[in-house]
């Protein structure tokens, strides 16, 4: 069955959006993250400033994403640690302002689900990290824009970007987990 929305177009089961560049919405995105504190609760932050660029193939399996983050917009509500986050312990946001990400391909699908594959930079070092993305679907917004709605996740370990600092505590373990979840969700509204 083919579609008549020229908006979008039959996929392996799925409604999907035509092949094209679609920029991430800023006012329908959360790029967020959650991290272990005193190993027995955890911290959610975002970064309130964010750009991304989806060109969505001909063979969707071909599509690809491109991503900047300004480090410097971190907010995990919280001043104090916020400035903590921003200094040369963490993301030394004087020398390394971004956070970049660049899809290098889709490894698998099945259905909704994607996985892929691609490299984030933190601190001028670069490392593979894959996206784990859920497909939400397709629309038209009321002002006329064609959208489609993702979530993507994906685990890291914040050392390996020279994320380093911690303090250990009297009780056993550290203050701040090596392990960061990220949490990403959003609308992109087509642009060419």
């Amino acid at each position: 069955m083919t579609s008549t929305n020229p908006a979008t177009r039959a996929w392996e089961g799925l409604t999907i959006p035509a092949a094209g560049t679609y920029v991430l919405d800023q006012s329908h995105k959360r790029v967020g993250f959650v991290a272990r504190h005193m190993m027995v609760s955890k911290v959610r932050g975002e970064f309130t400033e964010a750009t991304a660029t989806v060109t969505v193939a001909e063979n969707p399996l071909e599509s690809s994403v491109t991503a900047t983050i300004q480090a410097a917009s971190i907010t995990t509500h919280h001043a104090d640690r916020d400035a903590h986050l921003n200094s040369g312990d963490f993301f030394e946001v004087e020398k390394h302002p971004t956070l970049e990400y660049r899809s290098t391909g889709v490894k698998s699908h099945s259905g909704d689900e994607f996985d892929l594959a691609g490299e984030l930079t933190i601190r001028g070092i670069t490392h593979p990290v894959d996206l784990h993305v859920e497909f939400h679907g397709v629309g038209t917004d009321p002002y006329g824009q064609q959208i489609f709605g993702f979530t993507a996740t994906a685990e890291i370990d914040r050392e390996d970007w020279g994320l380093t600092w911690n303090v250990g505590l009297e009780t056993g373990g550290v203050l701040v987990g090596k392990k960061v979840k990220i949490e990403i969700e959003g609308e992109a509204i087509r642009q060419a």
